[in-house]
């Protein structure tokens, strides 16, 4: 992996230029800990982008867990669970346009209050 400097990434021009070990980049081994040198720098707006996908899939997941009962399943075998994941998304997703077609679409992810 390397890491560049972010004042010449950002365009900006940096009075300590000349000495900075960053100039260029700055190349880390891969036997290094990923943790601590993510392959996308954390201060960086494709982290913010990437994670704030994860948060919206925690809540999605969140969401499959306590509101249709997959946190405590009894469900045994890949294809029966694909058919009860299957049944699931197209119930989330029949709520969502449910929500649309009523002219409440700030309601989309509602399970609590009736569409009417």
């Amino acid at each position: 992996m390397k890491y560049g400097c972010p004042a010449v990434h950002y365009g900006y021009e940096c009075a300590g230029k000349a000495s900075c070990p960053l100039a260029s980049c700055i190349r880390i081994p891969l036997s290094t800990d990923r943790r601590v040198f993510t392959p996308i720098a954390r201060s960086s707006y494709r982290w913010k982008r990437e994670y704030a996908k994860r948060t919206a899939l925690e809540r999605i997941h969140s969401r499959l867990d306590r509101s249709f009962s997959l946190e405590l399943h009894t469900i045994r075998g890949q294809e029966k669970l694909s058919v009860h994941l299957t049944l699931v998304f197209s119930v989330m997703s029949a709520l969502a346009l449910g929500r649309v077609r009523e002219n409440q679409p700030n309601q989309m992810r509602s399970l609590v209050r009736p569409a009417a």
